[in-house]
């Protein structure tokens, strides 16, 4: 075996063509399986993809880098499902650019964590982690609710992910900053076009506690509330629907 390799070493297009033939294997590897994609990715006809603040909240949370210590994927054992809720399917991160679903847990999985603590709580959390965990080893983020949220460019965002295939409206794309404004002031005109873009059962609400101030709380928070919420697919599959 040995002798082979080093007779190919002596023979530069023998070596290249070796390297190549190589390269080919893995790319086909890679990228056959893409063309039955549609085959293996669940299909959640109801999904709704996050709105600008919610963009807003997942560029903060991936800026922090808070990713390197919290999963975002439950995976099939036992152990999981039973503490987190119902593993992760392939459709739930068909909106997530990039997509988080990580492989170390210094934290717990929060792939389902939308809606199971209060804002509050939230809020408290990230001030001050030890508040509401005593033992908790993460750090505070007391500051994102002194820092006002920039979110002139959202619409910029939006238009990003739509062209790698989050199907955003022009509407939406349009209303991103105010729409942005509205999901967390609900007492506004802005909030009614939100509950519109993105339906019904979009939360609303200021997420900081602080009505009429948009932080980068209220856009964290609003992010954290919604994960596992874009759709019920999981839920559905585990249920044998």
């Amino acid at each position: 075996m040995f002798n082979l390799h080093y007779q190919l070493e002596r023979k530069t297009i023998g070596l290249v063509l070796g390297i190549i033939g190589v390269a080919a294997i893995g790319g086909a590897v890679e990228i056959i399986p893409l063309f039955t994609i549609q085959q293996t990715v669940e299909d959640a006809p109801g999904m709704r993809v996050y709105t600008p603040l919610e963009i807003a909240g997942r560029n903060i949370y991936i800026r922090e880098g808070c990713y390197a210590c919290h999963s975002q994927m439950i995976r099939t054992l036992r152990d999981e499902v039973e503490r987190y809720g119902p593993y992760s399917l392939a459709v739930e991160s068909k909106y997530d650019h990039p997509m988080l679903w990580g492989s170390k847990r210094t934290g717990p999985d929060i792939a389902r964590m939308g809606n199971k603590y209060s804002d509050e709580w939230h809020v408290r959390h990230l001030n001050n982690p030890r508040d509401v965990v005593p033992e908790s080893v993460m750090p505070h983020y007391s500051w994102l609710g002194r820092t006002e949220l920039r979110y002139d460019d959202l619409g910029s965002h939006l238009a990003a992910l739509r062209k790698v295939g989050v199907p955003y409206t022009d509407d939406m794309i349009a209303n991103a900053k105010s729409d942005a404004y509205g999901q967390a002031t609900p007492d506004t005109p802005f909030a009614e076009g939100v509950t519109k873009r993105y339906g019904a059962a979009t939360n609303v609400r200021a997420f900081d506690g602080k009505p009429g101030q948009l932080t980068e709380m209220d856009a964290l928070v609003a992010y954290l509330q919604i994960l596992g919420k874009l759709t019920d697919a999981a839920h559905k599959h585990a249920a044998g629907g």
